[in-house]
């Protein structure tokens, strides 16, 4: 899509019709949302001032992790500055004037054939794997080929112009992708507003090699009453050192979470904070809703 310099603008990974397209329309209605052919290219964007943020996709509840951002968040200069948790339902897609009975072919991203295999299952169909639900809906659009389908999204199927042949075809329900806003700078936001798990803080950190050294690194976040909400390790490629990615609740500025952060540098020779930000709407009627179980 065309940038609109009348309007600021936000990057996304993948074509027309993403489901990361999707996310910049539901929560940045009034951004133009640009297409990057890559994570790396959305960062770059951003980096050299192109557009105003990225929204970048980094979990889902049933595929995991996204681990190319993680490998990304540690190289980049930019700044987690929002969150928003988006749920994902996929459509089985058809030319028009196709049938459910015609096809014979089904393509997707792998993440959508798996889960809506109880459906290709069903309907006997042989599934080929895409770099994304998007670009196979295209495909089938630019085929025109009544016995082949695509798993994507409503929003695929009104801008390729197919037809949806099945809604909601998903295994499972509760499918979710969190995305995080990158932007240049961090976000403004007062420490002393961080209360009830308001505002989360997310950073990278890598520790010494000496015994008990993750233990000790976080062990400062108990003693000064900070709540851990995330903890993932990982390896870089360029190195055989593992390093984490946390999230805990509260402000970088807050004296709590200052306290604890003096104590990490002590078992780590790298820390990064990557922002502090509003934690999503969603999110805290999520944990309510788990505390009250």
């Amino acid at each position: 899509m065309a940038k609109d310099n009348s309007k600021p603008s936000i990057a996304y990974q993948g074509i027309e019709g993403a489901f990361s397209h999707l996310a910049c329309r539901r929560f940045y209605a009034d951004y133009t949302a640009v297409s990057s052919r890559t994570f790396s290219d959305a960062f770059a964007a951003v980096a050299r001032g192109d557009v105003s943020f990225a929204l970048i996709p980094i979990e889902n509840t049933l595929g995991g992790r996204v681990a190319e951002i993680h490998h990304l968040l540690s190289e980049t200069s930019l700044y987690i500055i929002g969150e928003h948790f988006m749920p994902i339902y996929h459509n089985l897609l058809g030319v028009s004037g196709s049938r459910l009975s015609d096809l014979r072919r089904v393509i997707s991203h792998p993440q959508a054939l798996s889960q809506c295999r109880g459906l290709l299952e069903t309907l006997g169909v042989d599934v080929e794997e895409r770099l994304d639900t998007a670009g196979s809906a295209r495909e089938v659009a630019e085929r025109g080929d009544k016995t082949l389908g695509s798993l994507s999204s409503s929003f695929a199927a009104e801008v390729y112009g197919l037809s949806i042949l099945k809604d909601r075809v998903e295994d499972k329900i509760g499918n979710t992708t969190r995305f995080i806003q990158m932007g240049r700078h961090q976000a403004q936001l007062s420490a002393a507003s961080s209360e009830n798990g308001s505002i989360l803080t997310s950073l990278l950190f890598r520790t010494r090699s000496v015994p008990a050294a993750l233990y000790k690194a976080l062990g400062g976040f108990a003693t000064n009453g900070v709540n851990l909400v995330r903890l993932e390790s990982y390896v870089r490629y360029d190195s055989s050192v593992a390093e984490f990615y946390i999230e805990i609740e509260g402000h970088a500025d807050s004296s709590t979470v200052r306290n604890a952060l003096e104590e990490m540098q002590l078992f780590s020779n790298r820390v990064r904070i990557l922002g502090s930000y509003k934690a999503a709407a969603e999110r805290k009627i999520r944990d309510r809703v788990r505390d009250e179980l």
